[in-house]
């Protein structure tokens, strides 16, 4: 359902945007409407084939190809749509002024002395006193009447060319700090259940790298340095690792093997690793050196690392089982889960959770999606307090859909954690 509303949602935009780049700004019939219409028209079909293609067989490899122009595509017509949105304010203003500057330039042209005055006739003077059009009135008119298309055409022209570099720039832009890799945040919380020895604990938080058909092997490397650079204690992924197939993505996220903690890397899942195979994924992760959390808990020295299935699970019989990760727990030691939708934040303050550690949202990854995110979402990105439990939603280190983000850049966040007793 989700797939068929995106590509409805798609197509109407495409609409508007064939209406307003290609109708308005070329002549019928001309070789340049027929090619506008066509790559407007190649823009869905791609993003159709590698949405539901990928899903029905198509190979790999055909849709790695195809995956880079359709979701690229598909960022540029969401801001050449907003752009040109924007444009409607201007586009009458334009016009206006055009009609007036050519009204001016009509006034300003001298009109040759006549050779002989005529004496019109009295019925011509009760037309003229009337109003009635005279004949240099109507050449003017006529004259106006021709110009005004061409007017709309050059309007059309000059904002749909505004648009399209607006748009270009912003995709272009937040696809290039997609891919240079993740930056590093830092945020300290306080937990009072943390004992003075464990203060300064440093957990690396990692979400969302969406490894798939876009952003493979080359960006997976890029994640797993930036992280090991940070020098962790220990090391949360936190759902959303992967786009496809164990088969198609074996390459890609081999790199991970590489993740270094002195407490270990440790793997909850998130909604895609349903949407691709959760059972090989989960199996695989482990392969790779990370310490699966499936409804579970591990004792630390310091505090209980505790890890539950993503909400997504419900609909396989495999959702987040909070008592069995925190049912038999001791309630004086302190607790940081790792969750990946920050949702269950609720489900965590009644099982007298410290700390969750959430991704999901990706911040919003695109404005302005950053801010309908909040609508869905209890916290889009950064630390919030919730009774006595503290909610922390990293962006996420990747993308999905177009590797691109605009106003809510991707992100490998350590969170610190502080001991009030020391």
């Amino acid at each position: 359902m989700f797939i068929l509303l995106l590509l409805g949602t798609t197509c109407a935009l495409h609409g508007y945007l064939w209406w307003r780049l290609v109708r308005n700004t070329t002549a019928r019939g001309t070789a340049w409407r027929r090619l506008g219409t066509a790559l407007v028209l190649a823009g869905p079909a791609l993003l159709a084939i590698v949405l539901i293609g990928g899903r029905n067989g198509l190979p790999f490899e055909l849709v790695q190809i195809l995956a880079w122009p359709a979701y690229l595509w598909l960022a540029l017509a969401a801001y050449l749509t907003i752009a040109l949105l924007a444009g409607e304010i201007v586009r009458p203003v334009l016009l206006r002024w055009l009609r007036r500057r050519h009204a001016r330039r009509q006034v300003a042209v001298p009109v040759p002395a006549p050779a002989a005055v005529a004496v019109p006739s009295a019925a011509a003077s009760d037309d003229a006193e009337q109003g009635a059009p005279t004949a240099e009135s109507l050449d003017g008119r006529a004259e106006d009447d021709l110009q005004d298309p061409a007017r709309r055409r050059f309007v059309a022209r000059l904002v749909g060319g505004a648009a399209g570099v607006v748009a270009a720039g912003t995709v272009g832009y937040g696809t290039y700090g997609v891919l240079r890799g993740p930056g590093v945040k830092h945020v300290t919380v306080p937990l009072a259940k943390l004992p003075r020895a464990a203060h300064g604990f440093r957990i690396a938080v990692v979400s969302d790298i969406h490894l798939g058909a876009v952003l493979g092997r080359g960006f997976a490397e890029k994640v797993v340095a930036t992280v090991n650079a940070t020098q962790p204690h220990l090391i949360a992924v936190v759902g959303d690792l992967v786009d496809g197939t164990v088969e198609d993505l074996r390459s890609a996220v081999e790199p991970l093997a590489g993740l270094r903690a002195r407490h270990g890397a440790f793997f909850v899942t998130g909604n895609h690793e349903y949407f691709s195979g959760v059972e090989e994924w989960t199996r695989h992760v482990q392969e790779l050196g990370l310490r699966l959390l499936a409804n579970e808990r591990v004792e630390l020295a310091a505090f209980d690392l505790a890890g539950v299935n993503d909400v997504t699970g419900e609909r396989y019989g495999d959702g987040p089982d909070f008592a069995a990760a925190l049912g038999d727990r001791d309630p004086a030691r302190a607790t940081v889960l790792l969750a990946h939708q920050p949702i269950v934040i609720h489900e965590a303050v009644r099982h007298g959770v410290d700390l969750q550690l959430s991704g999901h949202t990706h911040g919003g990854q695109m404005w302005p999606v950053t801010h309908l995110a909040g609508l869905v979402n209890p916290t889009v990105a950064g630390l919030d307090r919730y009774g006595d439990t503290y909610l922390y939603v990293t962006r996420g280190a990747g993308a999905w859909g177009p590797p691109t983000r605009v106003g809510a850049p991707s992100d490998v966040t350590v969170v610190e954690l502080a001991s009030t007793q020391a």
